[in-house]
């Protein structure tokens, strides 16, 4: 009985040796078949895809480009409207640019669209932060505007002068500037000849040029990473409706019979509150609070 149970578990064994060769076998034979794949005829295949995308990517910028002489002829002419239509069509199919930007900003506003051109520069001056002819446009436009608006303070000025993306680097590398000056203190403290007084309290000292880098480097790594904080707290968390129609009356309640709240004109910034169903609340800068349809604002990112 002991030799037949034993006879059994081998013919087990065997079986399950068997079923584990054949799945090998078919596991290998896959990546045969998906190494087939990859033959003459697909790789030409392969290759004519690619070069199918290539030209067309190129035939989208040759008429991005046609576009944009177009509409910039149209902005000579004094055609604005139509110069700023063609600009904002740009846009709308992916081609951003501080340059594109500002032209439809310069379009709306000689069409005598104030919010727009606003919404524009502001979007402008977010890829171009220390463009001085945009803030100088920007500024210009917003002393056109009339009644009670959300105006930046001077730190969040201060903290536009450089992008969230910049922000972001610096820090970084004011991080990284500290660990290797701490790294090179190290290296500099096992390397050195030790004297009486070292061996007498068992440390050596860091040169002082070290020590004044290891300061600088940790002081602009803790101001580079509070000021990238602010921004993208300001970027992510806090936005603004600009104003794009002539007149907007903001009501008590995100629907039309709602009582009117105040009265927003174009080119207004207001700071945004809350969104409901086609609806944003907003807060102008005298604290009034209303809800605005998002048909008669763009709403932007706060930095």
């Amino acid at each position: 009985m002991k030799s037949c149970f034993a006879c059994s578990v081998c013919r087990i064994k065997k079986r399950r040796r068997a079923a584990a060769l054949q799945d090998a076998g078919a596991f290998y034979g896959a990546g045969i078949a998906r190494e087939a794949f990859w033959t003459a005829p697909a790789l030409w295949r392969f290759w004519i895809f690619i070069c199918a995308l290539v030209f067309a990517g190129n035939l989208l910028a040759a008429d991005v480009t046609a576009d944009f002489a177009g509409a910039n002829k149209l902005y000579a002419e004094g055609k604005f409207s139509n110069a700023a239509d063609i600009y904002k069509t740009i846009l709308h199919n992916g081609g951003q640019s501080a340059a594109l930007l500002f032209n439809y900003a310069n379009a709306e506003f000689k069409a005598g669209n104030l919010g727009r051109a606003i919404a524009a520069y502001r979007q402008a001056a977010l890829l171009a932060p220390r463009d001085a002819e945009i803030r100088a446009n920007l500024q210009f436009v917003r002393n056109q505007v009339q009644g009670a608006t959300v105006r930046e303070s001077r730190w969040r000025e201060w903290l536009g002068q450089l992008t969230l993306n910049e922000w972001t680097l610096l820090a970084a590398g004011a991080f990284w500037a500290t660990l290797l000056s701490l790294a090179a203190a190290q290296v500099a403290r096992a390397s050195r000849p030790s004297g009486a007084n070292e061996k007498l309290t068992g440390r050596m000292p860091v040169p002082l040029l070290l020590r004044r880098a290891i300061f600088t480097s940790a002081l602009l790594t803790l101001l580079s990473g509070t000021a990238f904080a602010l921004e993208a707290a300001e970027h992510f968390s806090m936005e603004t409706a600009v104003v794009v129609s002539p007149e907007a009356t903001a009501r008590s309640g995100p629907f039309d019979e709602a009582q009117s709240a105040f009265t927003a004109h174009d080119g207004a910034e207001l700071a945004v509150m809350d969104r409901h169903s086609g609806w944003v609340q907003v807060r102008d800068s005298t604290g009034k609070i209303g809800w605005l349809k998002t048909t008669q604002i763009d709403v932007l990112p706060g930095a």
